[in-house]
């Protein structure tokens, strides 16, 4: 048994907890024919406050491996920070639905439709983190080096959501992560989830490094980037290109890295830009894997939270 209610950041979730997820999610991948009406008639709400396609149709398609159905709600319908108190929104989809997933601007959106939901919130993404896109970083990691225990991950760029969520997903699973970007502070991770992630890193004696030196790559496992222009930072997008143009991965950073490394993105990419081609369509990148186990770990996900697991 989870030991939350809702999926809203890996930092809630013990150490236990990620692992039974990650081991649900590797059994899901090997015997799909045994989930196939885990979640017979259950109902997912999905709510967009802008569309994502790739987040969108992995719910979906988990959902209906699981034998339930979804339902989506865009932008265009909600508007969950004016037209209606989210505690409304949350409190009438609970009546409908058997989980509610989120893909919303603010964070705080989303902790506040949990709050007052009785049935499982699952965040899809916020402004300040993006956990089911962390969790199947973790199950892709297992699968290449069989282990998370004692891994470096290395995170080139922006201090965005993503950035915040490997902070929490490496220290629950008991990683060295290193991040690496411009001194500005703009661009760096939020104060309180760098305090919060770097005393979980102390507790489990994994070590926590913050840095603009490029050199802070070697001896990774992990090469971890993201697009340079997040949702929602698109009035600043030249600014941001000029900050980053020095942190782009490339074969050399690849290469400083060491031969086990791999190269991860969570997508989309864009090419040029934070990764050259070489990389992330060379023989060391891992990026679709990535995107096919946010199916998976989502699977699980909703299989804890949802169903009678």
């Amino acid at each position: 048994m989870l030991t939350q209610g809702h999926f809203i950041s890996l930092s809630d979730y013990a150490s236990c907890d990620i692992r039974l997820l990650l081991d649900t999610a590797d059994e899901m991948k090997k015997h799909p024919a045994a989930f196939r009406k885990a979640l017979d008639g259950k109902i997912l709400t999905m709510i967009f406050e802008v569309p994502f396609p790739r987040t969108r149709i992995s719910f979906e398609s988990g959902m209906h491996r699981l034998g339930g159905t979804t339902q989506l709600i865009s932008g265009d319908e909600i508007q969950l920070d004016w037209d209606e108190p989210v505690t409304d929104t949350a409190s009438v989809l609970a009546r409908y639905a058997d989980g509610i997933m989120v893909r919303a601007c603010e964070h705080q959106v989303v902790r506040d439709m949990a709050a007052c939901s009785r049935i499982p919130v699952i965040n899809g993404m916020t402004d300040l983190e993006h956990p089911c896109q962390a969790l199947a970083d973790l199950q892709t990691l297992r699968e290449r080096f069989g282990r998370l225990e004692g891994l470096r991950l290395t995170y080139i760029g922006d201090g965005n959501n993503m950035a915040h969520a490997l902070l929490y997903a490496t220290a629950r699973a008991g990683m060295d992560c290193t991040l690496v970007m411009p001194g500005i502070e703009r661009f760096q991770c939020a104060p309180s989830v760098v305090e919060r992630a770097a005393e979980e890193h102390r507790r489990q004696g994994t070590r926590l490094c913050i840095t603009d030196d490029l050199e802070a790559v070697r001896e990774s496992h992990v090469v971890y980037t993201d697009t340079w222009v997040s949702v929602g930072k698109e009035a600043d997008r030249l600014k941001r290109i000029e900050a980053f143009r020095g942190y782009s991965v490339t074969q050399g950073i690849m290469d400083l890295a060491g031969p086990e490394a791999v190269f991860m993105h969570c997508l989309p990419a864009c090419r040029g830009y934070e990764v050259t081609a070489e990389v992330i369509d060379g023989p060391r990148s891992i990026v679709y894997d990535q995107a096919e186990n946010r199916m998976w770990t989502q699977m699980a996900v909703m299989h804890h939270l949802m169903g009678q697991a």
